[in-house]
């Protein structure tokens, strides 16, 4: 009994997977069964390496539209082989919308994707685009620098839901048009995946204590428009470490997190962690109490991503011109300068006997145009 329902199942795995007939002399059926094991497990691996050939027709399309064929096949070599696309149709519509002839092969070698788009898809994208930007021109600039972002998803309604969500937190078509203009893709997020990001940042604020969970969310999105498209984790794991290290009181995490704390909340801990531990050390080293040290990165959070080895030759330069750290904590903003930048200025300001010690160092911490402003007036004051 048990050898020929062994015998039926080989059978029915013979019919299936077309591997050859087993030879009649095969001694039992355990035998049989590791011999059609052997010869499916070969079939399956030969067949799962066959692919489809690239579709020469579409690739000659491509070669015309200028195309650069090895970047397309390196990005998305699937669509290569695909049989029916839509790449004139894709051509011609963004060439309707301003678009030249580099765009558009650019486009499409960077997100080959694009060409399996229908025209009445695109058409109708275009026109919710159409709702924030003002002219086509910036919606071809914004595509032609993020390709994904316009092409990569084909739910049109999702990207209306996600519009009118936004505008329920309260931003403005202008906040929209810089989102759209500097993190498009935030547009293809699903729904529920921005939903979730809100709702993190409004329990946030509420455990802190704000007022207006709404709007602490509203200044937190306007700040930092990448924020939308990290994970949840990423930022709580950050507030955390803002937390932790800082220990900053609620009023205190509030004021960083809707202020320039809000630009570097979507980075890596990692990275964040060892700029604050090198940072840290450096300030602790030239005298700085721990209170000081914590003052300086609430004050000044661009110290969490720049580059420590620029940001201590910034102070090193500051230090050798009889600048004290005191002076650098009370105006760290100045650190937003280069180092020659600074360089130049301190050397212009000892030209004129310009104290440090006795003016400070707010004359450093302004535009081009209002520094040799008040050089001019200092020396003619002089």
């Amino acid at each position: 009994m048990a050898a020929r329902l062994a015998a039926q199942i080989m059978q029915m795995y013979l019919c299936r997977t077309r591997v050859p007939d087993l030879p009649k002399w095969f001694p039992s059926a355990q035998l049989k069964i590791s011999y059609l094991r052997m010869c499916t497990s070969s079939h399956n691996d030969s067949t799962g390496t066959i692919q489809k050939p690239e579709n020469t027709v579409l690739l000659n399309n491509l070669t015309v539209l200028g195309v650069d064929i090895m970047m397309a096949r390196r990005r998305q070599p699937g669509v290569l082989r695909k049989v029916i696309t839509n790449e004139e149709g894709v051509a011609e519509f963004l060439r309707s919308k301003g678009a030249n002839r580099e765009t558009i092969a650019s486009i499409i070698s960077r997100y080959p994707r694009a060409i399996t788009r229908s025209f009445c898809h695109l058409e109708e994208r275009w026109q919710i685009w159409r709702s924030i930007f003002n002219t086509d021109s910036e919606i071809v600039s914004v595509i032609e620098r993020s390709p994904e972002s316009y092409f990569r998803s084909s739910d049109n309604g999702n990207l209306e839901k996600n519009i009118k969500f936004l505008c329920s937190l309260g931003l403005t078509s202008k906040d929209l048009h810089r989102i759209l203009t500097t993190a498009p893709r935030t547009f293809s997020n699903s729904l529920e995946l921005n939903k979730q990001m809100v709702k993190l940042l409004r329990s946030l604020g509420v455990s802190l204590g704000d007022k207006d969970p709404d709007a602490f969310v509203k200044r937190i999105i306007t700040k930092n428009a990448y924020i939308l498209l990290r994970s949840t984790k990423r930022i709580k794991t950050n507030v955390d470490f803002f937390t932790e290290a800082l220990k900053p009181s609620n009023s205190e995490l509030i004021k960083l997190l809707q202020g320039h704390g809000a630009e570097v909340l979507d980075l890596s801990s990692d990275y964040m962690k060892r700029n604050f531990k090198n940072i840290s050390e450096q300030l602790q080293l030239l005298g700085c109490t721990a209170e000081e040290v914590k003052k300086f990165f609430l004050d000044y959070p661009p110290a969490f991503y720049a580059s420590f080895e620029k940001l201590s030759n910034k102070i090193n330069c500051l230090l050798e011109s009889d600048i004290n750290i005191k002076q650098l904590l009370k105006k760290p903003r100045i650190l937003e300068f280069s180092a020659n930048n600074l360089k130049n200025r301190i050397e212009e300001l000892e030209r004129i006997g310009y104290d440090f010690k006795k003016h400070g160092v707010t004359i450093l911490d302004s535009s081009r145009r209002r520094f040799e402003a008040k050089l001019e007036k200092l020396n003619e004051e002089g």
